[in-house]
């Protein structure tokens, strides 16, 4: 037993050594290629269940879409189709009352095309794994989110209309009332812009709640929803946010 204890402690010893040291590393790039390498077809097999069930999932119609949406700043349908999915799926989830809800611009990586939609299209559009989580802000915070919504062009919100001046958020409206600094609200956003990502250092800090919720699986129930009462999924420019003529 006593040996065996003095070779770990010469093992670890070793190990110390040899991190403290500079250690050189020569490494080689290997290029793959289909057309050399070839397939593994028993690889392939083992798959292929697992595959089929995939495709099948992401195939599956869960909406229609009369137009088609692209996302644009400072608004567009589809960024008001998203953070209306949000706000609407996680009040009906957790039978609560959010003020305003966003969507990351940055994190919108597709478009929603004309005619069927489908969960694929959603994974595509919503690629990551983002939680829907929920914070009290001051209306001041408020402010400065959003101005710093305003700095870069636009966020898909809802609950929330202002202007850009300046690329400064003016005239601030929280459901159809004036921004009040001094006021509490609960606004829904992804786990990331929460933890302050996206440059939005204001909210880091503030604790927030988790909905148990993701993003996309609040875009696809929503369709699925719209889908049940016989409704396409395009939205309309509701003029949330517009550029300043002042």
């Amino acid at each position: 037993m006593k040996k065996f204890f003095s070779t770990c402690i010469l093992f670890a010893i070793s190990v110390y050594q040899l991190q403290a040291q500079s250690i050189i590393v020569n490494y080689k790039d290997y290029t793959i290629d289909k057309n050399k390498t070839g397939i593994d077809s028993s690889f392939n097999q083992f798959l292929l269940p697992y595959t089929d069930s995939i495709h099948r999932s992401m195939q599956q119609v869960i909406g229609f879409s009369i137009y088609g949406m692209m996302k644009k700043q400072p608004e567009s349908s589809l960024g008001n189709f998203m953070a209306d999915a949000m706000k609407i799926i996680i009040e009906k989830k957790l039978n609560k009352k959010i003020d305003a809800a966003f969507i990351n611009y940055g994190g919108i990586r597709s478009y929603l095309p004309k005619g069927n939609i489908t969960i694929g299209n959603m994974f595509e559009l919503m690629p990551f794994d983002n939680m829907i989580v929920l914070q009290q802000v001051s209306g001041k915070i408020l402010k400065e989110f959003l101005n710093k919504i305003a700095e870069e062009g636009g966020w898909p919100l809802t609950g929330i209309s202002f202007e850009i001046k300046n690329k400064t958020a003016v005239k601030v409206y929280v459901n159809n009332e004036p921004l009040n600094e001094m006021a509490t609200y609960t606004i829904a956003n992804s786990d990331y812009i929460a933890n302050g990502g996206g440059g939005c250092s204001m909210l880091k800090g503030i604790s927030y709640t988790s909905t148990g919720y993701l993003v996309r699986n609040a875009l696809i129930d929503y369709t699925m929803m719209l889908t049940t009462q016989n409704k396409p999924i395009d939205t309309t420019i509701k003029h949330r946010i517009t550029n300043s003529n002042e």
